[in-house]
Protein backbone atom coordinates (compact mmCIF):
# COMPACT_ATOMS: atom_id res chain seq x y z
CA UNK A 1 0.00 0.00 0.00
CA UNK A 2 2.66 2.46 1.24
CA UNK A 3 1.35 5.86 0.27
CA UNK A 4 1.27 5.40 -3.51
CA UNK A 5 -1.94 7.49 -3.63
CA UNK A 6 -0.14 10.68 -2.61
CA UNK A 7 0.53 12.05 -6.07
CA UNK A 8 -2.98 11.50 -7.46
CA UNK A 9 -5.11 12.31 -4.40
CA UNK A 10 -6.21 15.95 -4.36
CA UNK A 11 -7.11 17.32 -0.94
CA UNK A 12 -10.05 19.19 -2.45
CA UNK A 13 -13.19 17.17 -3.09
CA UNK A 14 -13.64 16.31 -6.76
CA UNK A 15 -15.23 18.93 -8.99
CA UNK A 16 -18.46 18.07 -10.84
CA UNK A 17 -16.80 18.71 -14.20
CA UNK A 18 -14.35 15.87 -13.41
CA UNK A 19 -17.20 13.34 -13.25
CA UNK A 20 -17.20 12.30 -16.91
CA UNK A 21 -16.67 8.57 -17.28
CA UNK A 22 -16.86 7.77 -13.58
CA UNK A 23 -18.81 4.70 -12.40
CA UNK A 24 -22.33 5.32 -11.12
CA UNK A 25 -21.40 4.43 -7.53
CA UNK A 26 -18.31 6.66 -7.41
CA UNK A 27 -18.08 8.83 -4.28
CA UNK A 28 -15.69 11.37 -2.78
CA UNK A 29 -16.09 11.86 0.97
CA UNK A 30 -14.37 13.33 4.01
CA UNK A 31 -15.07 12.74 7.70
CA UNK A 32 -13.71 14.58 10.74
CA UNK A 33 -13.99 13.85 14.44
CA UNK A 34 -13.52 16.48 17.16
CA UNK A 35 -13.08 15.93 20.90
CA UNK A 36 -11.13 17.12 23.90
CA UNK A 37 -7.77 15.52 24.58
CA UNK A 38 -9.07 13.95 27.83
CA UNK A 39 -11.78 11.89 26.06
CA UNK A 40 -14.69 13.71 27.68
CA UNK A 41 -17.81 14.78 25.79
CA UNK A 42 -18.88 16.43 23.63
CA UNK A 43 -17.80 14.16 20.81
CA UNK A 44 -18.49 15.55 17.35
CA UNK A 45 -18.42 13.71 14.03
CA UNK A 46 -19.17 15.30 10.69
CA UNK A 47 -18.70 14.53 7.03
CA UNK A 48 -19.57 15.47 3.49
CA UNK A 49 -19.74 13.33 0.38
CA UNK A 50 -20.14 13.98 -3.34
CA UNK A 51 -21.79 11.51 -5.70
CA UNK A 52 -21.26 13.31 -9.01
CA UNK A 53 -22.89 10.77 -11.32
CA UNK A 54 -26.03 10.91 -9.16
CA UNK A 55 -25.86 14.74 -8.94
CA UNK A 56 -26.00 14.47 -5.16
CA UNK A 57 -24.05 15.95 -2.26
CA UNK A 58 -24.86 14.85 1.27
CA UNK A 59 -23.49 15.45 4.72
CA UNK A 60 -24.10 14.79 8.38
CA UNK A 61 -23.22 15.97 11.85
CA UNK A 62 -23.38 13.82 14.99
CA UNK A 63 -23.15 15.29 18.47
CA UNK A 64 -22.73 12.91 21.41
CA UNK A 65 -23.17 14.22 24.94
CA UNK A 66 -23.14 12.28 28.20
CA UNK A 67 -26.83 11.39 27.80
CA UNK A 68 -27.80 11.45 24.10
CA UNK A 69 -26.67 11.46 20.50
CA UNK A 70 -28.15 14.14 18.24
CA UNK A 71 -28.03 13.59 14.48
CA UNK A 72 -28.70 15.77 11.48
CA UNK A 73 -28.41 14.70 7.83
CA UNK A 74 -28.60 17.06 4.87
CA UNK A 75 -28.44 16.65 1.12
CA UNK A 76 -29.12 18.51 -2.09
CA UNK A 77 -28.50 18.41 -5.83
CA UNK A 78 -24.80 18.87 -6.49
CA UNK A 79 -25.49 21.03 -9.53
CA UNK A 80 -27.65 23.38 -7.45
CA UNK A 81 -25.27 24.21 -4.62
CA UNK A 82 -22.19 26.37 -4.25
CA UNK A 83 -18.87 24.48 -3.99
CA UNK A 84 -17.91 23.69 -0.39
CA UNK A 85 -21.45 23.84 0.98
CA UNK A 86 -24.33 21.53 1.80
CA UNK A 87 -27.25 22.63 3.96
CA UNK A 88 -25.93 24.28 7.15
CA UNK A 89 -22.38 22.99 6.59
CA UNK A 90 -19.49 24.62 4.73
CA UNK A 91 -15.77 24.02 4.38
CA UNK A 92 -12.69 25.45 2.69
CA UNK A 93 -9.24 23.94 2.15
CA UNK A 94 -6.90 26.77 3.14
CA UNK A 95 -3.72 24.75 2.56
CA UNK A 96 -3.88 21.23 1.08
CA UNK A 97 -3.14 18.49 3.61
CA UNK A 98 -2.39 21.13 6.23
CA UNK A 99 -5.25 23.53 7.06
CA UNK A 100 -9.04 23.39 6.63
CA UNK A 101 -11.82 25.66 7.85
CA UNK A 102 -15.16 24.02 8.71
CA UNK A 103 -18.37 25.66 9.87
CA UNK A 104 -21.86 24.51 10.86
CA UNK A 105 -24.77 26.93 10.99
CA UNK A 106 -28.15 26.61 12.68
CA UNK A 107 -29.60 23.11 12.50
CA UNK A 108 -31.81 20.75 14.55
CA UNK A 109 -28.97 19.39 16.74
CA UNK A 110 -28.47 22.73 18.51
CA UNK A 111 -24.75 22.50 17.69
CA UNK A 112 -22.99 25.21 15.70
CA UNK A 113 -19.27 25.72 15.15
CA UNK A 114 -16.60 27.65 13.30
CA UNK A 115 -13.31 25.78 13.49
CA UNK A 116 -9.88 25.70 11.87
CA UNK A 117 -8.26 22.28 11.52
CA UNK A 118 -4.45 22.10 11.37
CA UNK A 119 -2.37 19.00 10.74
CA UNK A 120 -0.20 17.80 13.62
CA UNK A 121 1.23 14.74 11.79
CA UNK A 122 1.80 13.74 8.18
CA UNK A 123 -1.04 11.86 6.50
CA UNK A 124 -1.11 8.15 5.85
CA UNK A 125 -2.19 7.50 2.25
CA UNK A 126 -3.44 4.15 1.01
CA UNK A 127 -5.26 2.32 -1.76
CA UNK A 128 -7.88 -0.34 -1.06
CA UNK A 129 -8.69 -3.04 -3.62
CA UNK A 130 -10.90 -5.86 -2.35
CA UNK A 131 -13.08 -8.33 -4.24
CA UNK A 132 -16.16 -8.98 -2.12
CA UNK A 133 -17.98 -12.26 -1.70
CA UNK A 134 -20.72 -10.83 -3.95
CA UNK A 135 -18.21 -10.52 -6.80
CA UNK A 136 -18.26 -6.72 -6.66
CA UNK A 137 -14.96 -4.87 -6.32
CA UNK A 138 -14.23 -2.23 -3.74
CA UNK A 139 -11.56 0.15 -4.97
CA UNK A 140 -10.84 3.47 -3.33
CA UNK A 141 -7.99 5.75 -2.33
CA UNK A 142 -7.97 7.17 1.16
CA UNK A 143 -5.96 8.93 3.81
CA UNK A 144 -6.13 9.62 7.51
CA UNK A 145 -4.30 12.34 9.39
CA UNK A 146 -4.15 13.64 12.95
CA UNK A 147 -4.78 17.30 13.63
CA UNK A 148 -5.78 20.00 16.07
CA UNK A 149 -8.90 22.17 15.90
CA UNK A 150 -9.36 25.62 17.36
CA UNK A 151 -12.19 28.13 17.20
CA UNK A 152 -15.64 28.26 18.76
CA UNK A 153 -18.63 25.99 19.13
CA UNK A 154 -22.00 26.36 20.80
CA UNK A 155 -24.46 23.78 22.08
CA UNK A 156 -28.00 25.03 22.62
CA UNK A 157 -26.68 28.59 22.48
CA UNK A 158 -23.98 28.08 25.11
CA UNK A 159 -20.72 29.04 23.44
CA UNK A 160 -17.33 27.65 24.34
CA UNK A 161 -13.85 28.22 23.03
CA UNK A 162 -12.05 25.33 21.39
CA UNK A 163 -8.29 25.33 21.82
CA UNK A 164 -6.26 22.52 20.24
CA UNK A 165 -8.76 19.71 20.59
CA UNK A 166 -7.86 16.48 18.83
CA UNK A 167 -9.35 15.93 15.39
CA UNK A 168 -8.66 13.06 13.04
CA UNK A 169 -9.67 13.44 9.42
CA UNK A 170 -10.39 10.73 6.87
CA UNK A 171 -10.59 11.21 3.10
CA UNK A 172 -11.73 8.55 0.66
CA UNK A 173 -12.56 8.46 -3.02
CA UNK A 174 -13.64 5.65 -5.31
CA UNK A 175 -16.17 2.82 -5.26
CA UNK A 176 -16.85 1.27 -1.87
CA UNK A 177 -19.15 -1.71 -1.39
CA UNK A 178 -17.37 -3.89 1.21
CA UNK A 179 -20.48 -6.06 1.48
CA UNK A 180 -20.69 -9.70 2.41
CA UNK A 181 -18.21 -11.93 4.21
CA UNK A 182 -16.90 -9.43 6.76
CA UNK A 183 -16.79 -10.31 10.43
CA UNK A 184 -14.87 -7.51 12.16
CA UNK A 185 -14.18 -3.97 10.93
CA UNK A 186 -11.88 -1.58 12.80
CA UNK A 187 -10.78 1.95 11.91
CA UNK A 188 -8.56 2.91 14.82
CA UNK A 189 -7.19 6.34 15.67
CA UNK A 190 -5.46 6.62 19.06
CA UNK A 191 -4.07 10.10 19.71
CA UNK A 192 -1.09 10.53 22.01
CA UNK A 193 0.90 13.67 22.75
CA UNK A 194 3.59 13.06 20.15
CA UNK A 195 1.99 10.55 17.76
CA UNK A 196 -1.19 9.02 16.38
CA UNK A 197 -1.66 5.28 15.94
CA UNK A 198 -3.97 4.77 12.97
CA UNK A 199 -4.99 1.76 10.95
CA UNK A 200 -7.79 0.07 9.04
CA UNK A 201 -8.33 -3.65 9.74
CA UNK A 202 -10.99 -5.91 8.25
CA UNK A 203 -11.38 -9.60 9.08
CA UNK A 204 -13.59 -12.24 7.52
CA UNK A 205 -16.25 -14.16 9.44
CA UNK A 206 -13.82 -17.03 9.94
CA UNK A 207 -11.22 -14.69 11.43
CA UNK A 208 -9.01 -14.39 8.37
CA UNK A 209 -7.50 -11.03 7.53
CA UNK A 210 -9.03 -9.26 4.55
CA UNK A 211 -6.92 -6.12 4.80
CA UNK A 212 -4.65 -4.19 7.13
CA UNK A 213 -2.99 -0.88 6.45
CA UNK A 214 -1.97 2.20 8.38
CA UNK A 215 0.88 3.82 10.25
CA UNK A 216 2.04 5.41 13.45
CA UNK A 217 2.12 9.08 12.46
CA UNK A 218 4.60 11.12 14.53
CA UNK A 219 4.43 14.85 15.19
CA UNK A 220 8.11 15.10 14.15
CA UNK A 221 6.97 14.31 10.58
CA UNK A 222 7.89 10.64 10.41
CA UNK A 223 5.65 7.70 9.47
CA UNK A 224 6.17 4.15 10.72
CA UNK A 225 4.07 1.68 8.72
CA UNK A 226 1.94 -0.78 10.69
CA UNK A 227 2.64 -4.37 9.66
CA UNK A 228 0.63 -6.32 12.23
CA UNK A 229 -2.31 -5.83 14.59
CA UNK A 230 -3.53 -8.24 17.28
CA UNK A 231 -6.56 -7.63 19.47
CA UNK A 232 -8.42 -8.92 22.52
CA UNK A 233 -11.65 -6.93 22.78
CA UNK A 234 -14.70 -7.15 25.01
CA UNK A 235 -18.10 -6.77 23.34
CA UNK A 236 -21.47 -7.00 25.04
CA UNK A 237 -24.53 -8.88 23.76
CA UNK A 238 -25.59 -5.85 21.70
CA UNK A 239 -22.27 -5.91 19.78
CA UNK A 240 -21.05 -2.80 21.59
CA UNK A 241 -17.37 -2.46 22.49
CA UNK A 242 -16.69 -2.04 26.19
CA UNK A 243 -12.92 -2.44 26.61
CA UNK A 244 -9.92 -4.41 25.39
CA UNK A 245 -6.35 -4.32 24.17
CA UNK A 246 -4.94 -3.71 20.70
CA UNK A 247 -1.29 -4.54 20.01
CA UNK A 248 0.28 -2.79 17.04
CA UNK A 249 3.63 -3.73 15.47
CA UNK A 250 5.37 -1.39 13.05
CA UNK A 251 7.97 -1.78 10.32
CA UNK A 252 10.64 -0.30 12.60
CA UNK A 253 10.01 -3.07 15.13
CA UNK A 254 8.11 -0.93 17.63
CA UNK A 255 5.32 -2.67 19.54
CA UNK A 256 2.40 -0.72 21.02
CA UNK A 257 0.15 -2.51 23.50
CA UNK A 258 -2.76 -0.08 23.94
CA UNK A 259 -5.66 -0.56 26.36
CA UNK A 260 -9.10 0.89 25.64
CA UNK A 261 -11.95 2.26 27.72
CA UNK A 262 -14.92 2.48 25.35
CA UNK A 263 -17.69 3.13 27.88
CA UNK A 264 -18.38 6.75 26.86
CA UNK A 265 -21.35 5.81 24.64
CA UNK A 266 -22.62 7.19 21.35
CA UNK A 267 -20.93 7.53 18.00
CA UNK A 268 -23.52 5.39 16.19
CA UNK A 269 -22.81 6.11 12.53
CA UNK A 270 -26.32 5.15 11.47
CA UNK A 271 -27.11 8.67 12.67
CA UNK A 272 -24.95 9.97 9.83
CA UNK A 273 -26.69 7.93 7.14
CA UNK A 274 -24.36 4.93 7.20
CA UNK A 275 -26.18 1.72 6.42
CA UNK A 276 -26.87 2.39 2.75
CA UNK A 277 -28.34 5.90 2.73
CA UNK A 278 -25.45 7.92 1.32
CA UNK A 279 -25.77 9.02 -2.27
CA UNK A 280 -29.54 8.75 -2.46
CA UNK A 281 -31.12 11.54 -4.49
CA UNK A 282 -33.57 13.27 -2.14
CA UNK A 283 -33.99 16.50 -4.06
CA UNK A 284 -32.92 19.99 -3.12
CA UNK A 285 -32.33 21.23 0.41
CA UNK A 286 -33.32 18.04 2.24
CA UNK A 287 -32.76 18.03 6.02
CA UNK A 288 -33.70 15.34 8.54
CA UNK A 289 -32.75 14.75 12.16
CA UNK A 290 -33.26 12.46 15.12
CA UNK A 291 -32.01 11.84 18.65
CA UNK A 292 -30.72 8.58 20.15
CA UNK A 293 -30.97 8.37 23.95
CA UNK A 294 -27.85 6.78 25.42
CA UNK A 295 -29.81 4.70 27.93
CA UNK A 296 -29.41 1.30 26.27
CA UNK A 297 -32.58 1.53 24.18
CA UNK A 298 -30.57 2.23 20.99
CA UNK A 299 -27.89 -0.32 20.14
CA UNK A 300 -25.86 -1.72 17.28
CA UNK A 301 -28.56 -4.38 16.85
CA UNK A 302 -31.44 -1.90 16.47
CA UNK A 303 -29.93 0.51 13.92
CA UNK A 304 -29.47 0.39 10.14
CA UNK A 305 -25.74 -0.10 10.66
CA UNK A 306 -23.69 -1.44 13.56
CA UNK A 307 -20.80 0.86 12.60
CA UNK A 308 -19.80 2.92 15.64
CA UNK A 309 -17.21 5.68 16.05
CA UNK A 310 -16.71 5.60 19.81
CA UNK A 311 -14.78 8.25 21.71
CA UNK A 312 -12.34 6.25 23.84
CA UNK A 313 -9.69 6.76 26.47
CA UNK A 314 -6.46 4.90 25.65
CA UNK A 315 -3.52 3.82 27.79
CA UNK A 316 -0.21 2.93 26.16
CA UNK A 317 1.99 1.57 28.94
CA UNK A 318 1.03 4.41 31.26
CA UNK A 319 0.84 7.13 28.60
CA UNK A 320 -2.70 8.53 28.39
CA UNK A 321 -4.37 9.11 25.05
CA UNK A 322 -7.77 9.55 23.48
CA UNK A 323 -9.38 9.17 20.10
CA UNK A 324 -11.93 7.40 17.99
CA UNK A 325 -12.19 3.62 17.87
CA UNK A 326 -14.46 2.78 14.94
CA UNK A 327 -15.78 -0.76 15.03
CA UNK A 328 -18.45 -3.00 13.59
CA UNK A 329 -19.25 -6.67 14.08
CA UNK A 330 -21.42 -8.46 11.58
CA UNK A 331 -24.91 -9.15 12.90
CA UNK A 332 -24.91 -12.58 11.27
CA UNK A 333 -25.73 -15.35 13.74
CA UNK A 334 -22.99 -17.43 12.12
CA UNK A 335 -20.26 -15.11 13.44
CA UNK A 336 -18.56 -14.97 16.82
CA UNK A 337 -15.78 -12.53 17.66
CA UNK A 338 -12.34 -14.17 17.86
CA UNK A 339 -9.50 -12.47 19.73
CA UNK A 340 -6.06 -12.73 18.10
CA UNK A 341 -4.05 -11.57 21.12
CA UNK A 342 -3.45 -14.02 23.93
Amino acid sequence: MSNRSYEKFHDEIIRPEEAAGLPERFFDRFVFNVHRTDATTPSILFGLGLHPVRDTVDGFTILSTATEQRNVRYSTELSATAPGTCGPFSYAVLEPNQTWRVALGENPTGLTFDLVWEARTPAWWGDIDVTNSTGETTSFAHLFQSGWVSGTLAIDGEEQKVERWYSQRDRSRGVRTMAGGQGLHIWYQAQFEDRSVGFLLVESRDGGRILLEGAVMHTDGTLDEIIDVRHALVFDDQLDLRSGRVQVTTASGAVYPIDTDATAGGGYMAGGGYGGHHGKALGRDHVESDVYPLDGSVTQRTLDSSLTDRLCAFDWEGRPGSGIFEFALTRSSSYAYRPTLG
